[in-house]
Parts: C-alpha cells; sequence; structure tokens
C-alpha cells in the first residue's frame, strides 16, 4: 500500500501514526512498573526483581508487539483495512463454505469486539488518572484535587467531540513526537545512574523471575501485560496509515523511547526502592515535575482521543455489519469520512469513565480493571489470524499453527494471569463486554428472523407486478422509491400505498441496499440495476464496511443508464417494522423483547442513508417473530 508512496509524505504518514496509534501504549509507563510492585501481589522491590520484571516488559513489547502485531497481523490486511471487524469479516468470509465454522468464527470475533468497548472505558480514565496523580507527587497537598482534575479534563473532552477533532489532530503527532522524546531522554538521564540495569536486555533475567518467584511472577504478568495494551492499535489504524508508516514509527521512536524509560525506572528502583510510589514522576527533576504533569495530561487525552475515535468508527462498522442497531451518526469532517461522532455512544461512554474514575479512585486500582479486555482481544485476533492462514491464505494447518502456536501461548498466559483480578476489578470490562456481546448476538439473530418472517410471508414482486399492470392503477408524475430488504418481495411500503392512494408512480424503483464483508465497495460496482418492463425497476446498493452510506448519492450514477432520478420529483417509501415479541421457536422471550426495544428505538433510516427529510414517506407494519 504505501510502496509508492515519496518519502516526504510517508514521514508525515509516520509522523501522524505517533499520535493515533501509539497514543495507548505510549501512556503506559505512567502506571506499569507501580503496578507491577503493588504490596497486594507481594512481590519485594529487590535487585533481582526490578531486572526481571524490566526484562518481563522489555520482551513482551519485542515478541507481543513487533513480532506478532507488526510482523505477523499487518499482513493480514483486508483490502488494506485492519482490526478485529475487519479481521473477522475476512476470516468469516474465507470459511464461507464452512457454515458452522463461519458461525463460531463470527460469535468469537463479535466477542472480541465486545470486548473492545471495555477498553474504551477503562484507557480513558486510567491514563488522564495516571497523569493527574503527577500533582500529589508534586506536593501532597494538591491530592485532593487529582480526582475532580482528572473528571474536568476527561468531561471536556468527551464535549468536545461533537465539534470534532480534526482541526486538533494535525498536533497529534508532533506533540506525541515530544512525549516520546522525553520518555527517551529521562530514561537515558536515570540509565547512566545505575547503569546494571542493562542487564534486563538478556531474556534470561526474565525467564530466571519467573522461576523464581513462581505464583508471585504469574501474578506479576497482570501488570506486565499493561505495557503492551494499545498494540491492537497498531491493527486497527492499518487503513489510515498503512502498514509502512505503522512500522517506521514503531522501530524509528516509539520502541526505543519505551524501552529506555522502563529501563530508566529500573535503574531508578535499583539506587532508590522507595521511588516505587511513582517510579515515572520521579524520573524528573523537581523542578520539571509540573511540566511533566502537563504533557503527561496531555500525552493522555491524545490517547483517550485514538481509543475514543476508535469506539465510534467500530460502532459504525458493527451496524454495517448487522450487529447493532442504526444510531445517529454526525459527520464532523467535510473532507475526511472516517470523523464520525455518535451521540448515544459518546454520552454512554463517558458515563461509565466517569462511574469508573469515581468508583476505583486511583490509576493502581483501576490497573486490575485494565488489562482483562485486552488480552482477550489479543487471544481472539491470534485465532482469527490462524484461521486466515489457513483458510483464506491456503497455508497448510502445520504452518497456520506453526506461525501463531507461540503467540498464542504467549497471548493465554498473560490472559490467565488477568484473570486473577476479576475480583478486584477485571469484572468491570467483562461485564461491559458481556453485555454489548448480548445486544450484537441479539440484534444479528434478530434481524435474521425478521428478514426470514418478511421472506416467507412475502408476494413475489415479478408476478404481482403483472397482474398490476394488466389491470393498472392511475399513474402520477415522478418516481416513487421503495427501500426493501427483499429484492424478490412485494414491499409493504407498496402495498399501503396502493391500497390507502390507490395510485403508482410513473416510475417504480425497488431498491435493495446490501452490505458486504469487505471495507469498501468500488465505485463502479457500488450499483447495479434491472429493468423490470412497465417503466420499473430494480436496483441493488452496495456497501462495504467503512463505507459511507449516501443512497441518493448512489442513484446518481444510474443517469449513465439512462435513470436519472430528479430530487424534487422522487419520493422515498420506507417501510418500518413493529416487533411484537411471541412466544416460540425463534429466541428467548427476553431476547425478543430486547429486540423489539431495539427496533423501536433505531436510528432514523432516512437520516442513515442521507435521504431528504420532505420526500421521505414511512409506513409501518407489526410482524411476530
Amino acid at each position: 500500500m504505501t510502496s509508492s508512496v515519496d518519502h516526504p509524505r510517508l514521514g508525515s504518514l509516520s509522523l501522524a501514526a505517533l499520535g493515533v496509534v501509539y497514543g495507548d501504549i505510549g501512556t503506559s509507563p505512567l502506571y506499569v512498573m507501580k503496578t507491577a510492585f503493588d504490596p497486594q501481589h507481594g512481590l519485594v522491590v529487590s535487585g533481582d526483581n526490578i531486572v526481571g520484571i524490566i526484562s518481563l516488559i522489555l520482551w513482551a513489547l519485542v515478541i507481543v508487539i513487533a513480532l506478532k502485531y507488526i510482523t505477523l497481523i499487518l499482513r493480514a490486511d483486508h483490502k488494506g483495512e485492519g482490526g478485529i471487524m475487519a479481521l473477522l469479516s475476512l476470516a468469516a468470509s474465507s470459511a464461507a463454505e464452512r457454515p458452522r465454522l463461519r458461525n463460531a468464527l463470527i460469535l468469537l470475533g463479535g466477542f472480541g469486539a465486545a470486548l473492545f468497548y471495555g477498553d474504551g472505558v477503562i484507557t480513558p480514565a486510567i491514563s488522564v488518572l495516571s497523569a493527574m496523580e503527577g500533582l500529589e507527587v508534586a506536593t501532597p497537598l494538591l491530592q485532593p484535587y487529582v480526582i475532580p482534575a482528572t473528571l474536568a479534563v476527561l468531561i471536556a473532552l468527551f464535549v468536545v467531540q461533537q465539534y470534532g477533532t480534526g482541526g486538533l489532530g494535525t498536533l497529534f503527532g508532533p506533540i506525541t513526537l515530544i512525549w516520546f522524546s522525553t520518555l527517551g531522554i529521562v530514561g537515558v538521564i536515570n540509565i547512566g545512574a545505575a547503569p546494571q540495569i542493562l542487564a534486563a536486555l538478556n531474556p534470561a533475567h526474565a525467564a530466571a523471575f519467573c522461576l523464581d518467584n513462581g505464583w508471585r511472577a504469574f501474578v506479576a504478568l497482570g501488570a506486565v501485560v499493561l505495557a503492551v495494551t494499545g498494540g491492537e492499535a497498531l491493527y486497527a489504524d492499518m487503513g489510515h496509515f498503512g502498514a509502512k508508516p505503522i512500522r517506521i514509527a514503531w522501530y524509528g521512536c516509539v520502541l526505543p523511547a519505551l524501552a529506555l524509560n522502563y529501563l530508566g525506572q529500573g535503574a531508578l528502583l535499583l539506587s532508590d526502592p522507595a521511588a516505587i510510589v511513582n517510579p515515572f514522576y520521579l524520573l524528573f527533576p523537581a523542578w520539571a515535575l509540573y511540566p511533566a504533569v502537563g504533557l503527561a495530561t496531555v500525552a493522555t487525552v491524545i490517547a483517550s482521543q485514538a481509543v475514543i475515535s476508535g469506539v465510534f468508527s467500530m460502532t459504525r462498522q458493527a451496524i454495517q455489519l448487522g450487529f447493532l442497531p442504526r444510531m445517529r451518526i454526525k459527520y464532523t469532517s467535510d473532507r475526511k469520512i472516517g470523523q464520525i461522532y455518535l451521540p448515544f455512544v459518546n454520552w454512554i461512554l463517558l458515563a461509565a469513565v466517569v462511574i469508573a474514575v469515581l468508583g476505583f479512585g486511583s490509576s493502581a486500582s483501576l490497573a486490575s480493571a485494565y488489562g482483562f479486555a485486552v488480552t482477550a482481544t489479543m487471544v481472539i485476533e491470534t485465532l482469527l489470524t490462524l484461521f486466515v492462514l489457513r483458510y483464506a491464505w491456503r497455508y497448510s494447518w502445520f504452518l497456520a499453527v506453526a506461525a501463531t502456536a507461540v503467540f498464542i501461548a504467549i497471548d493465554v498466559t498473560f490472559f490467565a494471569a488477568t484473570t486473577m483480578k476479576l475480583a478486584q476489578g477485571g469484572w468491570l470490562p467483562l461485564v461491559i463486554g458481556v453485555a454489548v456481546f448480548t445486544v450484537m448476538i441479539t440484534w444479528h439473530r434478530g434481524r435474521r428472523l425478521l428478514f426470514e418472517h418478511l421472506r416467507a410471508s412475502a408476494i413475489p414482486l415479478q408476478p404481482f407486478l403483472d397482474s398490476l399492470m394488466a389491470h393498472p392503477p392511475l399513474r402520477v408524475a415522478g418516481t416513487a422509491v421503495f427501500l426493501t430488504a427483499d429484492s424478490e418481495g412485494v414491499p409493504h411500503a407498496l402495498l399501503h400505498n396502493l391500497a390507502h392512494n390507490q395510485v403508482l408512480h410513473q416510475r417504480v424503483v425497488f431498491l435493495t441496499v446490501t452490505y458486504l464483508e469487505i471495507p469498501r465497495v468500488p465505485d463502479a460496482e457500488r450499483v447495479s440495476m434491472e429493468p423490470l418492463a412497465n417503466n420499473c425497476y430494480r436496483i441493488t446498493i452496495r456497501y462495504g464496511f467503512k463505507d459511507e452510506p449516501d443512497l441518493p448519492h448512489a442513484l446518481e450514477s444510474c443517469a449513465v443508464h439512462g435513470l436519472a432520478f430528479e430530487p424534487l420529483q422522487t419520493s422515498y417509501f420506507l417501510s418500518r417494522q413493529i416487533v411484537v415479541p411471541t412466544t416460540g421457536a425463534g429466541m428467548a422471550m427476553w431476547r425478543e423483547q430486547l429486540f423489539a426495544a431495539m427496533v423501536r428505538n433505531a436510528g432514523n433510516a432516512a437520516e442513515y442513508f442521507k435521504l431528504p427529510d420532505n420526500r421521505v414517506l414511512e409506513l409501518g407494519a407489526r410482524v411476530q417473530i
């Protein structure tokens, strides 16, 4: 994708990737070491343990980020796009001939996507809170203001989402570059005071730490994994920047800066074990504490913004893949369609983040909640990659397993370590993930049942038109566009229109919108048209899960086929189903009631498809599933 990109363009993309892709992982040094030596873990702040923990962190960065994500998973692009939804659609479509496996992969990937919402709550909370805790390091007198300041920053961040952050986005890369440069500089300064910490570069110290500490080392892995949180963003944002800029940013800036900072924190602890109260901020001289807090706050806001934008983007993808009901989407940029704002998601996310900050009260407590969703997502992404290797890329089972076995083993080990924190807070992202997953599978299953019911009860379109045109009703001027999920059946809106108005428009279009399991549909393949005689037409418009639906714009392409749409002469007829839950073989009653509630509260179809408000007629019908 980027092989033909010139060097100046490659440099700007790499700089932009710093702010968007690496914001989350770049703020991990704020809390990882303090969490690893949490007194609850029973790990003594000794020289061997310090070197062992630092060695584990460094090699986790190398194996999980550099080898797994940078080397392997970035290759699993779906037409240039990444992220768990892209990986899910790639794996599921490659297993299309194996229905049971396909359904299992959809459930697995859907649960991984649902867990991302838990990460979307914890990441802003722990990032901004850990930055603000630098105030109490500067002076204990500011300790009472840590929580209020954190909430003020977070509330401001979510409030500005509705106005768009495109203008600020140009500053993310340079600010994050300053942040990583600062991490590396203070790390180097402190390494000079205790250069023996460089022994942590030898993985033998990581292995010795695990062998010597046994169970305590296993529990500590739940903190070590916090150093690689945000790694999944490498893959999720591949479509925005391409794989090459992401790799350049990682090896040219992020990995060296993180390694130096963690080594610096280790060196500080070797010199002064009491610095474990906050080994990150104590890297700085006293005069630099307040600037460090300010820079860290900005860095954590950038990291939080990337996660929030990721939640918005994935929600839209889930809607278009049929996992979530339509929601109101506001496009905050005329130039970049990826910049969107979903009011409902934004305010629900803010409420959850505020509750998390108030409920946990410190980054150390939030760290117990962090990691579970991330490690579970990592396991799922690696498993999906296994099936992509086997079925999409046609590797043998031996090669597919050989390429992923080590990563699966490491991911499962990290995941098992984070399960030890379920009682201390790990339940929060799990509860959020399960709740979202329940909504997703209920909507997905309900839509299928609804479609099957409508298809079974539908009147075949062509025989109906033949019968209708044998004794045609009065035809009035203009074009009527009937949106229908089943292109072979008569839309309910047409039947209602004939029954009540007893007229038929001069030109009638039966329009079906389909979503394909690909990121974007080429313009040449967007629209297909089939004449049905008597000035009736069947049109299909196709979108990928990253496309922006705009039906009037798509219909403009029909002009080359002699079917031009005059906006003021075109009316759109929508059928809105009112779902009536009934006992039977569909779903459990509580799920049918949940589905019925989602259908009632789903976003307006006219707004979602960008139909003109004054040209839309909506007719309802009661349906039992």
